[in-house]
C-alpha cells in the first residue's frame, strides 16, 4: 500500500532554514520516494511502512541535532499524483 504525507518542520531556532533544508535533503537519500517541497510545505509519497520508518528515523534525528522542533504531518492513504497542480 502507498501513502502520501505532506510534513512541516517548525524548528525553535533563529536559523530555522537550516534545520529544514538538513530534513528535506536527508528526505532525498531515500531512493523509492517522491518528494515535492513548496514555501509551506512537504509532500512524500512511497511505500506505507517505508514512509513511516523513514519519518521516524528522520524526525529522531532530527531533533538529536537541531534540538526543539514541531511536525506537523497530514497523512492519506494511498498515492497522490505530486505535480498536480490547479
Amino acid at each position: 500500500m502507498k501513502l502520501t504525507a505532506e510534513i512541516s518542520m517548525y524548528p525553535f531556532k533563529e536559523n530555522y532554514i537550516e534545520p529544514i533544508q538538513w530534513f528535506i535533503d536527508r528526505l532525498d537519500s531515500y531512493e523509492h520516494i517522491e518528494r515535492k517541497t513548496n514555501a509551506m510545505a512537504t509532500q512524500i509519497c512511497g511505500d506505507y511502512t517505508v514512509v513511516m520508518n523513514m519519518l521516524a528515523i528522520e524526525m529522531q534525528a532530527a531533533h538529536e541535532k537541531w534540538g526543539k522542533a514541531v511536525f506537523v504531518v497530514k497523512f492519506i492513504g494511498g498515492e497522490l499524483d505530486l505535480s498536480h497542480t490547479q
